[in-house]
């Protein structure tokens, strides 16, 4: 069971953009929590609280105390300024312990090919359905001594228990293949090329000077 961070939230009582830069200055995050059961809950979570929680965790499970009372919520979408990469807003998904949820969950290519290939990585992330309490951080994907032209498919992936995939199975996650080989240039066609263009250069000189000589006579 995947580590679950609580943070104490208090209940938005302003909105706009002049609260939520007030809430940023005070170090808070606004938040928003969904739910099909429940009405949306407009928060303010501690900022560097939050950071902590959702750093290196694309699925972050956190329990958010609102008036006294635990509600579980998963982290769906963070809103980032585009530069200092600070947290803006955050928008989560009230769910329970015994309930399954989609998610993304990112795909980690293990080992190396066989000597001369490389892989192409197809997909860095794969849709699942899983417990809201048992959401894998990873997936991983052996490729392992794999020869050129294989191909890896969802059907070949293996999930933990009670985790689900419903993409179709042929659905490809990576191939292996013999990168291409660029030609070297043939030794002295550089030489050649740049002598040839001199001559040009010269004789589109020569013609120029003849030119302007007649017509200053």
């Amino acid at each position: 069971m995947p580590d679950i961070t609580k943070i104490a939230a208090s209940v938005r009582k302003e909105f706009g953009k002049g609260a939520a830069r007030r809430a940023r200055r005070a170090g808070l995050v606004p938040a928003v929590v969904y739910s099909a059961d429940i009405e949306p809950m407009h928060l303010d979570l501690p900022g560097h609280e939050v950071f902590l929680a959702v750093k290196g965790n694309t699925n972050a499970l956190l329990t958010l105390v609102v008036d006294g009372e635990d509600q579980l919520a998963l982290v769906k979408d963070i809103q980032r300024h585009p530069v200092r990469r600070d947290i803006l807003h955050v928008d989560l998904l009230a769910v329970k312990r015994g309930e399954k949820v989609e998610v993304e969950v990112p795909l980690v290519l293990v080992g190396e090919s066989a000597a001369g290939t490389v892989v192409n990585q197809e997909s860095f992330t794969v849709l699942v359905s899983a417990p809201a309490i048992a959401i894998p951080e990873n997936l991983e994907l052996s490729i392992e001594g794999l020869e050129e032209g294989t191909v890896v498919t969802i059907a070949q992936l293996s999930l933990p228990e009670d985790v689900t995939c419903d993409l179709d199975p042929e659905t490809v996650l990576a191939s292996v293949v013999v990168p291409e080989e660029i030609p070297e240039p043939v030794e002295g066609e550089d030489a050649e090329g740049s002598e040839a263009g001199e001559g040009e250069a010269a004789e589109a000189g020569e013609a120029g000077e003849g030119e302007g000589a007649e017509a200053a006579e």
